[in-house]
């Protein structure tokens, strides 16, 4: 029980995708304009990364060497289909606002760095904390990326305006410049919190 709590934790904090590995940038620098998106964005990646580790753990003997990571690219497509048919028949607003970034989670370095560094060798159980714990690890710094920019960028969080007519927005946090500074920000933050933990 104590290994599946570590391994759980480690992608919340410890080996946070984002802020530590610094893996998975694009979509943390491309969609995280709005809090909708940043969301829409981690629960997304985060129901790949749990599927595929799943399937992968389970199937891993049966997969050559040789072809190991095609197979893992095959897997984890099939769940981003998925995934992208869902987003485009319940949720069109966001399909559209996230486009092209939901078929690009097959190769996102997140995804495919689990399978190969954890899943294929581990058993499920430690697979389904490790995806969980990475998901909500990759998940939770979109959403605070995500409402820092809205907030600063249109004076809204998930869409309420939250700050009244005398806010002049900072245009430039909903730019990709914003991007870069917030997670710059963010990244500092957390270095100070973990030297001092530490």
């Amino acid at each position: 029980m104590k290994q599946l709590i570590a391994d759980f934790k480690n992608g919340l904090w410890k080996e946070n995708p984002i802020i530590v590995l610094v893996i998975g940038m694009c979509p943390t620098l491309a969609v995280t304009n709005t809090a909708v998106n940043g969301l829409a964005m981690g629960l997304a990646t985060s129901f790949v990364l749990i599927s595929s580790e799943i399937v992968i753990s389970l199937i891993k003997k049966l997969i050559p060497n040789d072809v190991r990571i095609p197979s893992y690219i095959l897997i984890i497509a099939t769940f981003v289909t998925f995934t992208d048919y869902f987003l485009k028949a319940f949720f069109p607003d966001i399909a559209a606002s996230l486009s092209l970034f939901i078929p690009l989670i097959v190769v996102n370095c997140l995804i495919l760095g689990r399978q190969e560094a954890f899943a294929s060798k581990n058993p499920v159980h430690r697979s389904i904390a490790d995806a969980v714990g990475m998901g909500l690890g990759f998940t939770w710094v979109l959403v605070a990326l995500s409402i820092f920019r809205e907030l600063l960028g249109m004076g809204s969080v998930f869409g309420i305006q939250l700050l009244g007519s005398w806010y002049q927005p900072m245009i430039i946090m909903i730019l990709p410049a914003g991007a870069f500074i917030s997670l710059g920000i963010l990244i500092g933050v957390m270095n100070v919190i973990s030297s001092r933990e530490g």
